[in-house]
């Protein structure tokens, strides 16, 4: 069995059937849940369309799900690929070795069976049949949370896997995608490929501020959330795509109006803001749905999805630094407002890290990120520009 990081011990338990089988019972003895994104998820794909296959293999899923042996040989003689078997509710591999159990679930009480103490496999494919699918599977990762063996659901798109997999934040172990449609295969390896940048970190530069002037009015742009930000995080933006500024969140406590730790006040209509994917798109294209990247002072990074995003005229100050590690020189307007500030190196204890814009002054150091200043439709490439 393998298990997580928590400490369990394992009771073997009679079944009272004929063949008097054993039954392991995994007991939690920890009740910590593992840290959200920290396991890898398994994908096994269900499909009887070859592109399916080839688009699933090239992306490093080999695990597919076959009704007859002469099938899974067939498709084996062309591709490598581990294939698993399916008879009536239960999967055996090539050996003819048990693997898994299909669990249809359409009611309470049929998902009110599928519990740790009642399940005799290693690995559990949940099949939800009726209309309700996000509260089951989150009572699911509830109650098998650091228990041994796997929990799969069944997916019938991409969208429908990444409810699983994101189900009360940690997910189940994974999904078993039943799809014809290659694009299912395609936007599912995009979704994880997110999710394993947002565990790099992003290198940020020191700059000093060189210039800072009152230049008028101009229409700016609140990105308020759908998540909490902390002291410390913000969005990358800047006028030009070269170099990104790191604009604090409005999450600080102020004597004149509450704190709003959702909504980062980022600057004009026509600033870059960095999304996923290392692009980049205008602050005037950011609605409702769209990901931004979340950024903290250490380059230790999130996606978050834009609840709403306000333009409104309001008065400007236009903020120029310069690298101090090299020869660049980056530019940012915000608005001229006590509550928008842009962040610092880490000062320690009792040192800014989130400076005003109101007190903002030259000599004053700031982070930016340094990257290619090129870009069609977001997408860094390689040609020759200045931006000035």
């Amino acid at each position: 069995f393998h298990t997580c990081s928590q400490a369990f011990r394992f009771v073997a338990t009679l079944v009272p059937t004929p063949s008097a089988r054993l039954r392991l019972q995994c007991i939690k003895m920890c009740s910590a849940p593992a840290a959200p994104g920290g396991s890898k998820k398994t994908v096994w794909v269900w499909t009887e369309n070859r592109q399916v296959m080839t688009a699933a293999v090239e992306r490093g899923w080999n695990t597919f799900l076959f009704g007859s042996k002469e099938v899974g040989k067939d498709w084996s003689s062309t591709a490598r690929i581990h294939p698993l078997f399916i008879d009536g509710l239960e999967i055996f591999d090539e050996g003819n070795q048990k693997v898994a159990a299909i669990s249809e679930i359409s009611s309470p009480s049929e998902l009110q069976l599928i519990q740790p103490d009642n399940v005799e496999v290693q690995n559990n494919v949940i099949h939800f049949r009726g209309d309700w699918q996000v509260i089951p599977a989150e009572n699911i990762v509830a109650a098998f949370q650091g228990c041994a063996g796997a929990v799969l659901a069944v997916s019938t798109n991409s969208t429908e896997a990444q409810v699983f997999l994101e189900a009360l934040e940690q997910g189940l172990d994974g999904v078993v995608l039943k799809v014809e449609d290659m694009d299912d295969i395609i936007k599912l390896k995009d979704y994880f490929d997110r999710r394993n940048e947002a565990k790099s970190q992003l290198q940020l530069t020191k700059a000093t501020v060189s210039k800072v002037e009152v230049v008028g009015m101009g229409d700016r742009v609140c990105v308020d959330l759908c998540s909490i930000m902390r002291p410390g995080e913000g969005l990358l933006v800047g006028s030009y795509a070269r170099g990104m500024f790191l604009v604090h969140s409005e999450c600080l406590e102020t004597n004149y109006i509450a704190s709003r730790p959702f909504r980062v006040n980022a600057g004009p209509v026509h600033a870059y803001v960095t999304v996923p994917g290392n692009k980049t798109s205008y602050l005037s294209e950011l609605q409702s749905g769209r990901e931004v990247i979340v950024v903290d002072q250490n380059g230790l990074w999130r996606t978050s999805i834009v609840g709403r995003v306000k333009i409104e005229s309001r008065p400007l100050i236009l903020v120029e630094a310069k690298e101090n590690s090299g020869n660049g020189t980056y530019s940012i307007f915000l608005q001229n407002a006590e509550t928008v500030a842009l962040i610092g190196p880490d000062r320690g204890s009792g040192g800014r890290t989130a400076i005003p814009v109101t007190s903002l002054k030259v000599g004053d150091e700031v982070l930016v990120r340094k990257q290619g200043g090129a870009r069609h439709t977001g997408i860094e490439i390689q040609e020759f520009i200045v931006e000035k």
